[in-house]
């Protein structure tokens, strides 16, 4: 099977040159193959037994990192399956601030302790635990299947991060110097609007709030923040921009100060941060 006669038929599903880069990805991270590879002909040399099966997953709207059994996510590659969402890379660009603040934390003070709340496959909580060494990262989730993934991807990223099977809305009493989730935000009338392929595949309970509570799960978090951070501690979200006014309003009244919202490569509103008083 050519390069062509891999990528034209995905373009039922996808544009063409989305369909082209979900073909690069299953050669590259599945077949070790190169663009040059490719373009060399060397896609011509696997068996069609191999990528047949493949494509026939992909042509049933089965998300390519499904398919392949990992996510790239910042300069790492991460282990997903069904029971955790796919590592969005906006969600890398929370990572990064958490990181860029952490950075600057003297190194004569004790060493961060880091929540992440809803681990999911662990992308953020072993990224920050990668970035930033002297943290103490813990991350919580209440599905074990998810658990089970995340603690292959600590292991995959050579990490120390202390997992628990945790329900945030029935939290126990703890203490971190930073806590930061990505929470479910998505409203279930937002499902007409979203692809066939995160509706069929990506799991329902990491994705979606009632629509008469889309912050059901920020409320929590922030709740569990006022008594878990010190003065001063800091809390980040990922957020849905829809309710972005909301999501600052609700930390305000909770007590937090210095509420700063950023947007995301894709220039939405898609990021919170805020300081315990």
């Amino acid at each position: 099977m050519t390069y062509e006669q891999f990528w034209q038929p995905l373009t039922t599903l996808y544009d063409a040159a989305e369909a082209r880069a979900v073909a690069r990805m299953v050669l590259e991270l599945r077949f070790g193959l190169t663009m040059t590879d490719v373009l060399c002909g060397q896609a011509e040399r696997i068996p069609d037994a191999e990528l047949r099966p493949l494509q026939h997953r992909l042509l049933q709207g089965e998300p390519v990192q499904y398919v392949l059994g990992v996510a790239e996510f910042g300069p790492r590659t991460f282990a997903v399956g069904p029971g955790v969402l796919i590592p969005r890379p906006e969600t890398y660009e929370l990572c990064q601030w958490v990181a860029a603040d952490l950075s600057t934390t003297d190194a004569q003070r004790p060493a961060p302790t880091i929540l992440d709340v809803g681990t999911g496959s662990g992308c953020i909580a072993c990224t920050l635990a990668a970035e930033l060494p002297r943290a103490r990262v813990t991350a919580w989730d209440v599905s074990a299947e998810a658990l089970t993934i995340a603690r292959q991807n600590a292991k995959r990223a050579h990490v120390l991060v202390s997992f628990a099977q945790v329900d945030v809305l029935a939290p126990p009493p703890s203490s971190f110097d930073v806590i930061v989730s990505n929470p479910p935000y998505i409203c279930e009338r937002e499902k007409a609007a979203m692809q066939r392929n995160v509706l069929d595949y990506e799991p329902h309970l990491a994705l979606f709030v009632p629509d008469d509570d889309p912050l059901l799960f920020y409320r929590a978090i922030a709740r569990y923040a006022v008594k878990a951070l010190p003065r001063g501690g800091s809390l980040y979200f990922e957020i849905n921009s829809l309710y972005a006014r909301q999501t600052e309003e609700l930390l305000r009244q909770a007590g937090f100060t210095q509420i700063e919202t950023r947007r995301d490569q894709f220039d939405r509103e898609r990021f919170t941060k805020a300081i315990l008083q």
